[in-house]
């Protein structure tokens, strides 16, 4: 809707991770310096953490853009929860090799791969995302696969990306500290500076062809760097929402109100729900009957009073007393009915036996 009100070609502040939109803040620019130093060292691992949200992927994105397909073969895996089996499993396929055997023949059939990589003129690079969810033993296993050679030089190098407390697990593990040894750079992204708001959105803009309109005055740039905490997706969510706003609402220039509005709303949106009411539970009154809901007696039916239920009560009690007793009164009856006319028998019985 509102790329249309602006005259845009396109989203500008979509949160799919797209590399055309590619941004060199401070902290990318660095991260994509420690990239190309270990592509260019070929060995070892190199670790980058951020925050969710921080562009790692759109790091990756931008990275396989740049790289020549022709002298390197990317295998790239999302992990989650993945096992050391199959963890292998995905880089078997990675390299198009069945994963169905037994561990130590796939191993020597993944090695045999990165071989025939290798002889094709080709270095191979395994890209795993989301690694602070790989379990100790799967890096373990990424270590022993790091370990292939050819000639003295390695047959696969390894980039591992993940949310900041992937560094706890690297350093908290004994057992992956000859892992640790084998990482030649390690770089953390950082949030945005405040003077990199403003130039953040209007690269994204201009990619998709804003001629000026709408501008963005010093406290809306920032009231969305303080909002978003300088991370490029809550920046794109908020830039994303305050143009729909401002498209519906006709701005040319947004201030700090509006970026207040939008925010209200996108907390709003984002705040747990409300618990479900518990259900009330009255004690029982004895002394008050429960009556059924509905609208109450009409006037012409005088509502009894306590007194006049205690006393109705009373009469109750007392008649089923009454009945108890009378009941009582017959059941001895039939048993002394009973019992005489079992003595009658028997008295006959014994009269003609003599």
């Amino acid at each position: 809707m509102y790329e249309t009100h602006y005259g845009l070609t396109g989203r500008p502040f979509q949160l799919t991770p797209d590399p055309d939109f590619w941004f060199d803040t401070a902290t990318h620019r660095k991260a994509m310096a420690y990239l190309g130093y270990g592509l260019a060292q070929g060995e070892g691992f190199i670790v980058i953490t951020g925050d969710p949200g921080a562009g790692k992927t759109t790091l990756v994105g931008h990275l396989m853009g740049r790289i020549d397909r022709d002298r390197l073969h990317v295998i790239q895996i999302v992990s989650t929860q993945v096992d050391a089996a199959d963890l292998l499993g995905l880089v078997a396929a990675g390299l198009g090799i069945a994963s169905n055997q037994p561990k130590a023949q796939l191993l020597t059939a993944i090695e045999r791969g990165l071989h025939a990589v290798a002889r094709s003129g080709k270095r191979t690079l395994l890209i795993v995302d989301e690694a602070q969810s790989l379990p100790v033993e799967s890096l373990e296993e990424l270590r022993m696969l790091s370990n292939f050679q050819a000639g003295g030089y390695p047959l696969l190098q390894i980039f591992l990306l993940g949310q900041p407390e992937f560094r706890h697990v690297l350093h908290g593990a004994g057992s992956l500290e000859q892992l640790r040894q084998r990482v030649i750079a390690m770089h953390h992204l950082e949030p945005m500076g405040r003077e990199e708001v403003e130039p953040y959105l209007a690269h994204r803009l201009k990619v998709v062809g804003w001629d000026g309109t709408p501008s963005f005055g010093e406290d809306a740039i920032g009231a969305m760097h303080d909002w978003s905490g300088g991370l490029p997706r809550r920046l794109n969510q908020l830039a994303a929402r305050l143009m729909l706003h401002g498209a519906m609402e006709g701005v040319e220039r947004f201030g700090g109100d509006d970026v207040a509005h939008v925010t209200g709303e996108l907390d709003a949106d984002m705040a747990p729900p409300a618990p479900l009411a518990e259900p009330v539970v009255r004690p029982l009154d004895v002394a008050r009957p429960i009556r059924p809901e509905g609208p109450p007696p009409p006037p012409s039916q005088p509502i009894a009073t306590d007194a006049q239920l205690e006393r109705r009560v009373a009469e109750l009690e007392a008649r089923l007393e009454e009945q108890d007793a009378a009941l009582r009164r017959v059941l001895t009856l039939l048993v002394d009915w009973v019992e005489g006319d079992t003595h009658n028998d028997k008295t006959v019985l014994r009269g003609s036996a003599a």
